[in-house]
């Protein structure tokens, strides 16, 4: 049976990583913190059990998902180039960071960042990328890399809900911008795993079937899954107009938020 929720959590969370690019962790990390949580596993790790294994899965998401776009030759290579450093560097130590955090204050920052993009990225829906808006300098990119590594690995969410905004507001299309974020996610997803296996054991965390902070069975069942259908969601995202992708995305994005801030702030009797 608990297999079979972690192939059920996988088919969603590919879908969703190739329609939003977001790498599906939006999707995971809530799910996975609701089964820990059944699993009775101990609540001080339960959200950073959640994130490390949500950006081990990320991993097999972000080659599906991007060998799909790049079929419609919709990544930025050149643009991935000069992220990918930062956001290798800073996704190490976002999962540092988020070792450090609580899981209530995790719940808090992931669920206020949800609700933030949401409300930037639906603001924006109706607005075209302005084509005169161009990316900044190499250096520029390669900082932006970091700071979106950084949050990226806090929150387990593979880079699209800073990555997707960023090239938007810079010119790029939202079809090429989701394309290149699921490219971005997989850096990400590399670097961000190991720290939270790195940290993990440091931290000697006691639940079964762990390796640092990453659930194996969670991520071999959901990993097999999401390789398969995070195709479906890419061809999708071409169907769609843009408008319609950055309204869905932040109706995902504010379920999500919402729900991080109920349980974030229950676990200090506010809800």
């Amino acid at each position: 049976m608990e297999l079979i929720i972690y192939l059920m959590i996988g088919a969603i969370a590919g879908f969703t990583a190739g329609l939003f690019g977001v790498g599906g962790g939006l999707i995971i990390v809530p799910i996975l913190y609701i089964v820990f949580t059944q699993m009775h596993y101990d609540p001080s790790i339960i959200m950073h059990m959640a994130l490390g294994t949500s950006l081990a899965t990320i991993i097999v998401t972000s080659i599906s998902s991007v060998s799909a776009h790049h079929k419609k030759g919709a990544v930025l290579w050149n643009v991935f180039r000069n992220l990918a450093p930062g956001l290798v560097l800073g996704a190490f130590l976002g999962a540092g960071i988020a070792d450090y955090l609580s899981g209530q204050g995790l719940q808090l920052l992931i669920g206020f960042f949800a609700i933030w993009v949401a409300f930037k990225m639906f603001r924006g829906a109706n607005v075209p990328v302005n084509p005169n808006h161009h990316l900044p300098s190499m250096s520029m990119q390669l900082a932006a890399g970091g700071g979106i590594g950084i949050a990226s690995a806090i929150f387990g969410i593979g880079g699209g809900s800073l990555t997707v905004p960023y090239l938007n507001k810079h010119g790029v299309i939202m079809q090429k911008a989701v394309a290149t974020s699921a490219a971005c996610g997989l850096p990400i997803a590399i670097s961000g795993a190991l720290g939270f296996i790195w940290f993990g054991q440091q931290a000697d965390v006691s639940a079964p079937n762990t390796i640092g902070y990453i659930h194996v069975y969670a991520f071999l069942g959901i990993s097999i899954m999401s390789f398969i259908t995070a195709k479906f969601g890419a061809k999708v995202a071409h169907l769609l107009s843009p408008v319609m992708l950055k309204k869905c995305f932040s109706g995902l994005l504010t379920v999500v938020g919402c729900y991080f801030i109920y349980q974030g702030l229950s676990q200090f009797g506010l809800a």
